[in-house]
């Protein structure tokens, strides 16, 4: 049975030129290629509400046009987040979406009285982070300790069993050559190859 990758393009510009875009088409072609379903969800093309209360999190709905990209996150063993770097972090879009779709009773439960953690529900997947920045990606590692990167990985995705994540950091992406970002998109198919 092929292994199933869900692909979340977490840029807010929904422009096609978007280097976010393409790196994400490049890792569906070689893993459909290899034989691997992919399911693709364009944050940018979806317009949803941003939760503001802790009543909403815990016992609101999940809006209608979200509730596909809920089941995917099921339907998936692999998830793959293509985004931006953002004031160091994720585009806000992209974490208000999160926050609509890793819920309790979705992505994690909440424990009895007295049980202790909370228990995750999505263990079992295993996801990668393909990020773009200005800087320099050693920088980013070094000076600022990829903290965005580090918080997405460790305060969502691990809280609801997704391990382990990966890291594809492209740095300098508004100076980098045509060769360079042709080398980008082709290591992008060499992992959706391996579905890695």
């Amino acid at each position: 049975m092929p292994r199933r990758i869900l692909m979340f393009i977490g840029h807010p510009d929904p422009s096609p030129d978007r280097l976010c875009r393409a790196l994400a088409s490049a890792y569906a072609e070689g893993a459909e290629g290899a034989g691997f379903a992919v399911r693709k969800i364009d944050l940018a093309l979806l317009a949803f509400p941003m939760l503001r209360t802790m009543q909403e999190f815990e016992h609101g709905t999940i809006p209608d046009n979200l509730k596909e990209p809920a089941e995917a996150v099921a339907w998936a063993e692999h998830v793959v987040f293509v985004f931006p770097l953002w004031l160091g972090t994720m585009p806000a879009m992209l974490k208000a979406f999160l926050e609509q779709i890793m819920r309790p009773g979705t992505a994690f439960a909440y424990p009895e009285m007295g049980e202790g953690f909370a228990k995750s529900l999505l263990r079992g997947r295993s996801a990668r982070l393909v990020v773009t920045m200005g800087m320099p990606t050693p920088i980013y590692r070094i000076w600022f300790l990829s903290h965005g990167i580090a918080g997405m990985r460790r305060g969502i995705l691990n809280f609801v069993g997704i391990r382990p994540v990966r890291e594809t950091l492209f740095g300098m992406v508004a100076n980098a050559s045509e060769a360079k970002r042709a080398s980008w998109l082709k290591h992008m198919q060499r992992l959706g190859e391996r579905a890695a």
